[in-house]
């Protein structure tokens, strides 16, 4: 008797856990944005999930990089898309599909590389009118060395440039924000584009 209700306790504790599970890695919804901290709460910091492969959500924009270079001469170039060349080789293949493109989106992820604690505090900070934490020395490590594999992936792309010995290079991150689903029938709805270029760095110094 005791042994059926110590495996009855189990299920029910199994099925409780597999339910919270589930919850926060559902798509956004009503009742995860009342109930999501409170079931992310109750599985942390031991159990918690991160299984964004199963409950993917619609892309909200569009993001890469370009790249420019200057050369000795004081010459720059124009920036170049590096980006979309191997996304467009990617749909054009789809059996055997290049993932050259991974690079540039694991490197754009690597930059905002941060806790999900720090992320939530954040939020919860920037929602609440407060100081936001800044970012803490490993946040910056991880910019870092994102930034400088960006300018050195950038490099690669343009081979001829400069006669083959380029002097500095700039990468600039752009974001293109889509039109909400609910307004994509308007043709007044904004579609804006956000960019940041960031600090030239000398092409010696990332070989």
């Amino acid at each position: 008797m005791a042994r059926r209700a110590a495996l009855l306790v189990g299920a029910a504790l199994l099925g409780v856990y597999f339910a919270l599970a589930a919850f926060t890695q559902a798509p956004l919804s009503p009742a995860k944005i009342r109930y999501g901290d409170q079931a992310e709460s109750a599985l942390s910091p031991y159990f918690s999930q991160d299984w964004l492969l199963f409950a993917p959500e619609p892309l909200a924009d569009d993001r890469g990089i370009l790249a420019r270079v200057s050369c000795s001469d004081g010459t720059r170039t124009p920036f170049y898309d590096v980006t979309n060349p191997y996304i467009e080789r990617t749909q054009n293949d789809r059996f055997f599909p290049s993932r050259m493109s991974r690079l540039v989106s694991g490197g754009l992820q690597a930059m905002e590389n941060s806790d999900p604690f720090l992320n939530r505090l954040r939020r919860q900070e920037a929602e609440r009118d407060k100081p936001v934490l800044p970012p803490l020395p490993f946040e910056e490590r991880s910019r870092e060395s994102a930034v400088r594999f960006l300018a050195r992936y950038s490099l690669t792309q343009m081979p001829g440039v400069c006669e083959g010995h380029p002097e500095k290079v700039q990468v600039r991150l752009y974001v293109h924000e889509f039109r909400p689903w609910s307004k994509r029938n308007d043709p007044k709805a904004e579609e804006p584009v956000h960019v940041e270029d960031l600090a030239w760095l000398t092409a010696g110094e990332l070989r």
